[in-house]
């Protein structure tokens, strides 16, 4: 027995010895391949057989042997005839050869694997014969109930699929968004498409399309509710979003308005907005708020310069949520012209305290009350001063804003020699402004309008006057792809009711700077005194344009031209015009462009600078 199981153990090493000896067929060499495709006579359907081909896109980044070769060149051939389907063209063919033989010759696995072991490159032709461009024959969209036949002729009407057209599919699925888009904006939550059907007619060459709607009943927004809330008050948010949503029609644009108005607040770092999918016993539409909180607290740093005004340095700190309804209480400090003329006397500070209270009787108001303490050293003007303003500002719509409320303003002021004259100014605001543009710092398109109209009451003088401000920029995306803009901007000020030597001279209007005429020194533009100082005007007027281009990457270049002139009277006066030109840098951030301009005088003026260098964040208008 021993003796045996010897053997067999010996029997079973050498079996295996013999096995391991012998070599495992490998898998078969990579088959190298190019790939032709010819052209079918219209460039939207060679594209769209280009996009689908693996032939070509696994060509280098997914070699394979022969059979995956074929089994590629058999999955493109069905499809290229699905891309030409899409174009349009429904009676199209297409053949694909490898090695010139057809993809069911008998001998063409065999022959492949011949060619893979050589170096050669094994040629892959695609044929395409488009045939006739197929038509769309009828379009119809019907609802699926009597009750929505209405709406749904309503979507259906002016849809941009008619007879005649190309019978391509995406106008076909462009069709079927509008008409779900069109019973959304109706007011009908629970839309949905039932059913499409496409017939193709290869003896008439024609496609019918048609549409089963089901839009289901119109309905309003319930009172919404929100989750996700830690410090901010859930009762408040709920009330401040029913303002905008409850019992309204609903509207999917109202909603994402809603969305953005919440996120607006301040204390979020995101905001999503969920409607239910079915309505509530009142038959209204039950929504969700999900907010995520972010720091309550934020500090901030800025600085800018320019060559004529020198550094300026701001820096903040804010909460968010002071009282848990989103109230938000910002301190500011800035120190401006350091260093300008050698002396700390010379420079200019600032601070303030702005608190803004939203949602105010459950409407889109808000209660802004701003306090704030100054020195400023100009070479204009000298001035010592506290004031505030308790402004009420009301949304009117998502991008327009007006605001009114009281302003106070009390100090000294006078030339920049140190002789200051105490002055007492009281008056209401009455301002707003639009916003159309697509971003805050970095707009590409859009316009904006800003105003301000203050009457005002001077004790010290007895006199009243009323500035007014206005103050437009437009923006044109030139090639729609946000690298070629093209920007204007111009302002308007008059200072109306009073002589111009009742009005103290920081109430004046001025010109010249990097956020007026650049190439000009800062307040140089515009009338003078005796001692050839700016004085200040009683009217003004300023146009800029821009050419921002994208270079490379995050850099881009601006090419501009500034204008600009201050009068003595309420009326603009171009006697006095100045033209500044000059280009700049930028450098595209995620939150905005560091700008560095250079700018030069066209008009030269006494006792001015040959040039400007002005350097910040964000675009200069």
């Amino acid at each position: 027995m021993l003796r045996t199981t010897k053997a067999l153990s010996l029997c079973l090493c050498l079996l295996i010895g013999a096995a391991s000896s012998q070599e495992s067929p490998g898998e078969p060499p990579p088959l190298k391949y190019s790939v032709e495709i010819g052209e079918s006579g219209d460039s939207g359907a060679d594209t769209a057989i280009g996009a689908v081909s693996q032939l070509v896109q696994l060509r280098e980044q997914a070699p394979t042997g022969p059979l995956g070769v074929i089994n590629r060149a058999r999955a493109d051939q069905d499809r290229f005839l699905r891309a030409l389907e899409s174009e349009g063209y429904w009676g199209g063919t297409a053949r694909v050869t490898i090695a010139g033989l057809p993809l069911d010759a008998p001998d063409l696995l065999e022959r492949l694997e011949r060619l893979a072991l050589g170096d050669g490159s094994v040629p892959v032709v695609v044929s395409i014969d488009k045939g006739e461009l197929y038509r769309i024959g009828s379009v119809s969209v019907r609802s699926v109930t009597p009750e929505g036949a209405a709406a749904a002729a309503a979507a259906a009407e002016g849809l941009a699929l008619r007879v005649g057209d190309p019978a391509r599919a995406e106008p076909v699925l462009t069709a079927e968004r509008r008409l779900l888009d069109r019973l959304l904006a109706a007011g009908h939550p629970l839309a949905t498409v039932a059913g499409r059907e496409t017939v193709v007619n290869h003896d008439r060459r024609q496609m019918d399309v048609a549409w089963r709607l089901a839009p289901g009943p119109a309905a309003r927004f319930a009172p919404p509710e929100v989750e996700g809330a830690e410090r901010v008050s859930t009762r408040f948010l709920e009330r401040y979003a029913a303002g905008r949503l409850a019992d309204e029609p609903y509207s999917p644009d109202r909603l994402e308005r809603a969305r953005r108005g919440m996120l607006a607040l301040g204390p979020f770092a995101a905001v999503r907005a969920r409607a239910a999918d079915r309505l509530d016993e009142s038959g209204r539409l039950p929504t969700t708020f999900t907010v995520s909180e972010r720091p309550r607290h934020a500090i901030g740093f800025s600085a800018a310069y320019e060559t004529n005004f020198g550094p300026s340095v701001r820096t903040y700190w804010e909460h968010r949520n002071l009282f848990g309804g989103a109230q938000r209480l910002r301190v500011e400090a800035e120190v401006a012209r350091i260093g300008t003329d050698g002396a700390i006397s010379q420079m200019t500070y600032r601070g303030g305290v702005t608190y803004r209270d939203p949602g105010l009787f459950g409407r889109d108001l808000t209660l802004v009350a701003n306090l704030f303490i100054l020195r400023e050293r100009l070479n204009a003007y000298d001035r010592d001063a506290i004031g505030g303003s308790v402004l009420f500002e009301q949304r009117l719509s998502e991008r327009l804003f007006v605001q009114a409320g009281p302003t106070v303003d009390v100090g000294s002021s006078g030339p920049s020699d140190g002789s200051l004259t105490a002055y007492q100014i009281a008056g209401v605001t009455f301002g707003g402004r639009y916003d159309g543009t697509d971003s805050l710092l970095d707009p590409s398109r859009g316009w904006r309008l800003n105003g301000a109209l203050t009457p005002s009451w001077s004790f010290s003088t007895d006199a009243p006057f009323a500035p007014l401000r206005a103050t437009s920029s437009a923006y044109l995306d030139v090639l729609g792809d946000r690298r070629t803009i093209f920007a204007v901007r111009g302002t308007l000020g008059s200072l109306m009711g009073a002589q111009l030597g009742d009005v103290p001279r920081h109430i004046r209007f001025y010109a010249g700077g990097g956020g007026s005429v650049r190439g000009y020194d800062y307040q140089s533009i515009g009338p003078r005194d005796e001692r050839n100082r700016p004085s200040g005007g009683a009217s003004l007027l300023e146009a800029s344009a821009e050419l921002r281009q994208r270079v490379w990457g995050d850099i881009g270049a601006v090419a501009f031209v500034d204008a600009g002139t201050v009068g003595t009277g309420s009326a603009p006066d171009t006697s006095n015009l100045r033209v500044g030109a000059g280009f700049g840098l930028r450098y595209h951030t995620p939150i905005g462009p560091i700008r560095a301009d250079i700018g030069v005088p066209l008009v030269k003026q006494r006792d001015s600078s040959n040039f400007g260098l002005y350097v910040g964040i964000g675009q200069a208008f």
